[in-house]
């Protein structure tokens, strides 16, 4: 797995799925480098801005007489998610997600399921009411009291938690066993997790916050053998 894009700052890239121009134009004030997955072209063109580059199969992306030749790269293979096509392609130290919530329930499943496939390339999904990122091994956050925190597992999971209204410590997540929507912080959380399976979910409104905590965060996993 080769990345065709090398950037030492945060990316944003555009998918197909919901995504305003104001959502767009949010994550680039955060992250300038703009890509997009196949059809997420459009949004950027329709929010007036122009992608570095294009990944995926090109099979929803109606005007692509509109992008430079040279930003567009086709990529032939349907055994992934036009997501997954484009996450791999970049390498960069984050990646803020616009455009892949919505519209279909089983297209965001697949994107939760690239975020676990794909541990080393960390990821901020926006949506219109949350965010959501793989956990690293070792995460700290500042966060108001109150604030809801939801942890969900794709994969069989523990982990440790201060901050968290309701502890994590001595359990055992799994996608078809216990889950952990709806937990509150209770001011700075620190939660450590024993395999990269564990989803937190946020607020919108913590796009900003999330993406610092984890920019600061030194622990990280290592690319899976896929």
């Amino acid at each position: 797995m080769t990345a065709i894009v090398h950037s030492s700052e945060t990316v944003t890239l555009v998918g197909a799925g919901l995504a305003t121009s104001d959502a767009i134009l949010r994550c680039l004030k955060i992250a300038p480098k703009l890509i997009a997955a196949d059809g997420g072209a459009q949004h950027c063109l329709d929010a007036g801005v122009m992608p570095e580059a294009v990944f995926g199969d090109l099979d929803s992306l109606a005007n692509i007489s509109a992008l430079p030749a040279e930003v567009v790269h086709r990529i032939e293979e349907q055994e992934s998610t036009d997501f997954d096509k484009a996450l791999r392609s970049i390498d960069a130290p984050l990646v803020l997600g616009a455009g892949f919530t919505g519209l279909r329930v089983d297209h965001y499943l697949a994107c939760l399921n690239t975020l676990v496939r794909r541990p080393d390339r960390r990821c901020i999904l926006l949506g219109d009411t949350d965010i959501a990122f793989l956990l690293p091994p070792h995460f700290q956050m500042e966060l108001a009291a109150g604030t809801r925190v939801s942890l969900f597992p794709m994969g069989l999971v523990e982990g440790t938690s201060d901050g968290l209204k309701w502890p994590i410590s001595g359990l055992s997540f799994a996608p078809d066993g216990m889950v952990g929507t709806s937990n509150e912080a209770e001011g700075d959380i620190e939660i450590s997790v024993t395999a990269p399976k564990l989803l937190m979910v946020l607020p919108e409104a913590e796009l900003e916050a999330a993406t610092e905590a984890l920019l600061a965060c030194s622990s990280r996993w290592p690319a899976l053998d896929r």
